[in-house]
């Protein structure tokens, strides 16, 4: 072979070699943006980890695999947070309505034992203001009858003549009119005559 041909042959070596020169790796950003190209490269560098250890684009595979895994334990740390935030608000629901509803039925009870109450006086108890009690309603209402008392102090006295006050306190007296029948008077003018003389 003569020089040209040496020339020649080296000349194709060396364009042969610039044209299979290695690719620049590919930079933690352009794994981070690009999950197919990252999980290739997750997988040619698992093959031999030996070998790829130091490999430039298998450490920035890993460094953006660790980016991505923090990333997302923010994202699961944010969506327990808001899942958490529900549950207590509807915790705090249901214990205002078991409240509310303690509340609710303390004031039935309370209404009960004072119609209760009220009833054997043979009172009715004071409607509510959303309530529409009919007719019907009320003549079921039970009711009471008082007697009238068999010691009920006589109140025909003499004309002018005061009932004194039965607890000794100074409440006005009653004065009773004067008696309009004939024989209630002569009785009454008896009875005086009597007391004077004795």
């Amino acid at each position: 072979m003569t020089g040209s041909h040496w020339v020649l042959v080296l000349g194709g070596l060396t364009l042969l070699a610039g044209c299979t020169e290695e690719p620049k790796p590919r930079s933690v950003a352009e794994f981070v943006d690009n999950p197919i190209a990252l999980e290739a490269a997750v997988v040619r560098c698992a093959e031999d980890r030996a070998k790829t250890r130091y490999d430039a684009e298998c450490v920035n595979a890993r460094q953006a695999v660790s980016i991505l895994e923090a990333k997302e334990d923010r994202e699961r740390a944010k969506a327990f947070e808001a899942q958490s935030e529900r549950k207590r608000e509807s915790l705090r629901r249901a214990q205002e309505a078991a409240a509310e509803a303690r509340r609710r039925a303390q004031e039935a009870e309370r209404q009960r034992r004072e119609a209760a109450y009220l009833a054997q006086f043979g009172e009715l108890p004071p409607p509510e203001d959303d309530a529409t009690d009919t007719v019907d309603e009320m003549d079921n209402a039970p009711t009471m009858v008082i007697p009238e008392p068999d010691n009920a102090p006589d109140l025909d006295t003499a004309a002018g003549e005061r009932l004194p006050a039965s607890d000794g306190s100074n409440a006005p007296v009653v004065e009773t009119e004067t008696p309009s029948d004939l024989n209630d008077i002569r009785e009454e003018l008896q009875r005086r005559n009597d007391e004077t003389s004795n």
